[in-house]
């Protein structure tokens, strides 16, 4: 299978020039909650974009590994999502977390990107993705009881046209949530999954590792 060209996307300025909006902080809280609900010892951050998420789990005495494609982020390594067992070990890793990056390869890869994230994680690996469409959030706030809030999404299924950086979108024609979710039960049992309400563009996806 022909490789492409797995050059950076974005300049390093991209990551903190006007990135961090409100809804993006919203998604970091998401990760850093995921992953600290799996009671990692250590953890492998896949795409590390300016290490909000990292930095603040080695604040917590997580043991954090980074790595990225892009060698002017600074990672702990650096290598491709789809060859991570070339740079670590089989179970090196009690959780994953691969946070919107999988929508920048090609869908082709995608499954393979999935088995070497399986490969080096010995129990979650922790997904988001981008999830195009209509979303619809209701919350509800009872005194002295947990805010509830319910979000769904409506499909529109528009072809999907690469924009220098996504190559595909969950939602879009072609990317059936009902697809990604079969192709990621090949590895994994999926927990939960569930689209951000602060954030509708973006679905987690806990997946616990099938060994």
């Amino acid at each position: 299978m022909k490789k492409w060209n797995v050059k950076p996307q974005v300049p390093k300025d991209h990551y903190f020039r006007g990135y961090d909006t409100k809804e993006r902080w919203i998604s970091y809280w998401h990760q850093i909650n995921e992953v600290l609900k799996t009671k990692p010892k250590k953890v492998l951050e896949v795409g590390i974009g300016n290490k909000t998420v990292s930095d603040y789990l080695k604040k917590l005495g997580i043991t954090v590994v980074t790595a990225d494609i892009d060698e002017s982020l600074k990672p702990d390594y650096i290598c491709n999502v789809t060859e991570l067992s070339k740079t670590f070990n089989k179970d090196e890793f009690d959780t994953t977390l691969c946070a919107e990056v999988l929508e920048h390869i090609p869908f082709k890869y995608f499954e393979k990107a999935l088995r070497e994230l399986w490969k080096v994680s010995k129990r979650y690996v922790i997904l988001s993705l981008p999830h195009f469409g209509v979303g619809f959030n209701l919350s509800l706030k009872i005194p002295f009881l947990k805010r509830i809030s319910f979000t769904i999404k409506i499909p529109f299924p528009v072809e999907h046209v690469f924009d220098g950086q996504h190559y595909w979108e969950i939602g879009k024609k072609g990317y059936p949530l009902r697809k990604i979710l079969e192709i990621m039960s090949k590895w994994y049992l999926i927990e939960k999954t569930y689209i951000v309400p602060e954030n509708p563009y973006h679905r987690f996806f806990i997946l616990r590792v099938r060994k």
